[in-house]
């Protein structure tokens, strides 16, 4: 969430933010219902200041013995208390108006990111690994599976409908060993603490991350109120909400493997074949919480873990920063990775890191005391990224590993994790 402090004394620059975020909010509009409370809250503060006086009146009015002044003054006070009791329950629709707003309103981006509205204007930064060679055209990657026989659409359909996948056999045991390789990466490499985190979260922290209000359709809400996590990005940046942290702790890196649920609600027609894009998936999820000062070195540490992932793999991908109109709600800058996958040809997403500043922070009021300064506390930056999406890692393991007879060799960084099978094919 912004500062409305800073929406006020920056109103031109957010107006074309948001321009450039494909928005259609504007600053003026905050800036309003900022004033309309201000407004209201002097002239509320001032009935106080009134009441207040004429209830110091009752007294005098009362010793010197005059009855009809005392019910003045005693009129006067009821008066101003309904007018008061009104006042606050408008100082509250106020508030709640202008949090409304707030909360629907994108992070800024920091300088230096592109300027566009969808991922035409994204800029590529990087390339890592090369395409691998087929003498034969590669297959996609339910072409693969299906041949297999451990990967199921047509059961998973008739239990659960559409974009739900059933993996078997050696297929499920490389899914697992994708996800166990990455935990065991992040945590042994780079310092990132493993978290099992719940998989039902409240409202307030969706709030937190941004999810709400704005994208609840793109999300599974229970019967009880709950709602399954999109990503465990809710449960690990939750973990600070609602907390002073010593400067001290400063960084905090949090990671977890954990199913993620998500409605698609946007995306009809879109990747219909295969696991690409579904309903429920496992990802490795990383959390940095740390300084202001230190936010942005950390996206890029994050963002090298994630990449370490994919080479290790031996896979090849690229990385893209996102222009302003294609990062997320809550980021301030993004990276995306995206892995080679030869059956379709092109380029797929497999994570995208972003930094948030203290976007999330201020809905969590997640905040550290400064070490050695005599100064309030100051809210925290976030930062999340996918270590990575473990269904489309094996998409892209076996689109990549396949060979002409339709069988898959498991990478060597994998064998560990696989009993020392080498290569899966059909029984």
């Amino acid at each position: 969430m912004l500062d409305i402090k800073w929406i006020r004394e920056n109103s031109e620059k957010l107006d074309e933010v948001l321009h450039g975020r494909g928005s259609k909010l504007s600053a003026a509009e905050a800036v309003r219902l900022d004033e309309a409370r201000r407004t209201h809250l002097k002239m509320l503060q001032d009935w106080q200041g009134q009441r207040n006086e004429a209830s110091k009146q009752i007294g005098k009015a009362k010793a010197s013995g005059d009855a009809a002044r005392v019910d003045e003054v005693m009129q006067t006070v009821a008066d101003l208390k309904a007018r008061i009791q009104d006042g606050e329950r408008l100082e509250r629709e106020l508030d709640a108006a202008l949090a409304d707003y707030l909360a629907t309103m994108p992070n800024v981006p920091l300088n230096g990111v592109p300027i566009g509205l969808d991922e035409a204007a994204n800029v590529e930064l990087r390339r890592v690994g090369e395409k691998p060679g087929f003498a034969f055209k590669p297959l996609e990657h339910f072409e693969l599976g299906e041949t297999l026989g451990m990967m199921d659409f047509d059961r998973a359909a008739r239990m659960s409908g559409s974009r739900f996948t059933i993996l078997r056999g050696e297929l499920a045991r490389l899914e697992r060993a994708l996800g166990q390789f990455m935990i065991d990466v992040h945590t042994t490499e780079f310092g990132y603490e493993e978290v099992s985190p719940p998989l039902l979260v409240r409202d307030e922290a969706l709030f937190g991350t941004g999810q709400l209000p704005k994208f609840a359709d793109d999300l599974f809400h229970t019967t009880e109120g709950r709602w399954l996590i999109p990503t465990a990005e809710v449960s690990l940046t939750n973990l600070v909400r609602e907390e002073i942290i010593d400067e001290s702790q400063l960084p905090l890196r949090f990671t977890a493997l954990t199913p993620s649920f998500r409605s698609e609600a946007g995306s009809a027609g879109r990747d219909t074949r295969g696991m690409l894009r579904q309903h429920q998936f496992y990802k490795t999820e990383l959390v940095s919480i740390t300084t202001p000062e230190t936010s942005e070195a950390e996206h890029e540490r994050m963002t090298a873990a994630a990449e370490s992932v994919l080479s290790k793999l031996g896979l090849h991908f690229r990385t893209m920063v996102l222009c302003t109109g294609d990062m997320g709600f809550s980021a301030q800058k993004t990276y995306d990775i995206e892995v080679w996958l030869p059956g379709q040809d092109m380029f797929r997403e497999i994570s995208s890191c972003s930094v948030c500043g203290d976007f999330q922070a201020r809905r969590m009021n997640a905040r550290f005391r400064p070490a050695g300064e005599k100064q309030a506390p100051r809210f925290v930056h976030t930062l999340n990224g996918s270590g990575t999406a473990v269904g489309r890692a094996l998409i892209a393991v076996m689109e990549n590993y396949q060979n002409e007879d339709g069988s898959i060799t498991v990478p060597e960084a994998l064998r560990p994790y696989m009993r020392g099978t080498d290569r899966i094919a059909k029984g």
